[in-house]
């Protein structure tokens, strides 16, 4: 089963890719966006490997093989660049989840979108790895940018899925039974992210094709999927629990 995207959805990831090798002449010829691009890139690697504080805009520039100024120009400052570094090659902040307009769908069609939309990264693989290090680095030395991550794309996420949650489960107000759940459904996707090198190693074939990563977001919503089904026949009172475990047996004639 497939989902249609909703009328609204998320900007596309900007397709940022490791540059090409250009010989000096061309560096300095480079147009605008081909500045930025070679700069946000350079950014990209050398603050996942070493770090905010540990990364100068001079060791940026000279990786890019852009004039220093051109960092002012395009982004202000180095805080600008990490902001653009963090946020642009995994689609920038989003404050409009992929799920607000899901209404219509059926359950299992909003879970694909969901997983599909959260995977959607990965399918850029030479850039995934950087910007897992690098938003684990910012969560171990911290900036202030993952607060605004959380508040600003994280959180409306978070809260779209909990009312596609209540629409389907019948439930009026979200208690913390229905938050755990839907924290495990986000879980099961972010799982690929934190063992990609994992799954790299032992089955790589699972993540080496966008195709592939269609398949897991459709079995992702085949568990979520069960996963609420267990928590409605949680919630449902114990007489109508014992029932629905027990099978119905026909009399002996």
């Amino acid at each position: 089963m497939t989902a249609t995207r909703p009328s609204s959805p998320r900007p596309a990831a900007p397709a940022i890719t490791e540059p090409e090798p250009h010989d000096a002449t061309r560096r300095q010829r480079a147009d605008g966006a081909e500045a930025r691009h070679r700069l946000l890139y350079a950014a990209l690697r050398l603050f996942a490997e070493k770090g905010f504080s540990k990364t100068s805009t001079r060791d940026i520039a000279q990786a890019a093989g852009i004039n220093v100024a051109s960092i002012k120009y395009y982004f202000a400052d180095k805080a600008g660049l990490y902001r653009a570094a963090f946020t642009e090659p995994l689609g920038g902040f989003c404050e409009r989840s992929v799920l607000d307009d899901a209404q219509h769908l059926t359950l299992h069609e909003a879970l694909v979108l969901f997983f599909t939309d959260f995977l959607a990264p990965l399918k850029q693989s030479e850039l995934v790895q950087l910007c897992i290090r690098l938003h684990f680095r910012e969560m171990l030395e911290p900036t202030g940018i993952w607060a605004e991550e959380i508040d600003k794309t994280i959180h409306p996420s978070h809260a779209s899925l909990i009312r596609v949650l209540q629409q389907h489960m019948g439930i009026k107000r979200a208690d913390d039974d229905l938050h755990r759940l839907a924290f495990a459904i986000s879980g099961l996707a972010l799982q690929i992210y934190v063992s990609r090198d994992i799954i790299q190693a032992i089955r790589p074939a699972l993540i080496d094709s966008p195709a592939q990563l269609d398949r897991w977001a459709a079995q992702l919503a085949d568990y979520a999927q069960a996963m609420v089904e267990t928590a409605i026949a949680q919630r449902a009172p114990a007489g109508r629990q014992e029932a629905a475990s027990v099978p119905s047996k026909k009399k002996k004639t």
